[in-house]
């Protein structure tokens, strides 16, 4: 999966065990200007460092896989949790002329919905 948008938020690289690190970013995602979504992303591992040449404001295409698991809690309660893996993060600098564009586009078709 891919999704354009500008990055909002690096986070620093945490080590969570002597064999696992993650690293999170989020991302603004405009399919409708009006809404932004505001998504968060994980990369794992050596894949970490990925995002180390961007910066806050990067317009960027993220490719991820959609991850799911399934934990059973020291209560014996079961529990279910999503995670966005990015495996590529590439600069796109089209983005800004895209919603630019979809905005504009909005625009004028609020306007061609007036009754006079």
């Amino acid at each position: 999966m891919k999704i354009q948008g500008r990055i909002i938020k690096i986070g620093e690289t945490q080590q969570v065990s002597d064999t696992f690190k993650k690293r999170d970013f989020v991302v603004e995602y405009t399919e409708n200007p009006q809404y932004p979504e505001y998504i968060s992303f994980q990369l794992i591992q050596e894949r970490c460092m990925l995002i180390d040449s961007f910066k806050e404001e990067d317009t960027v295409e993220v490719s991820f896989n959609l991850k799911g698991r399934k934990w059973i809690a020291p209560d014996g309660e079961t529990k279910f949790f999503n995670s966005l893996q990015a495996w590529r993060v590439e600069k796109n600098n089209d983005y800004h002329n895209n919603i630019n564009h979809q905005a504009e586009k909005s625009m004028t078709t609020e306007e061609d919905d007036l009754p006079f």
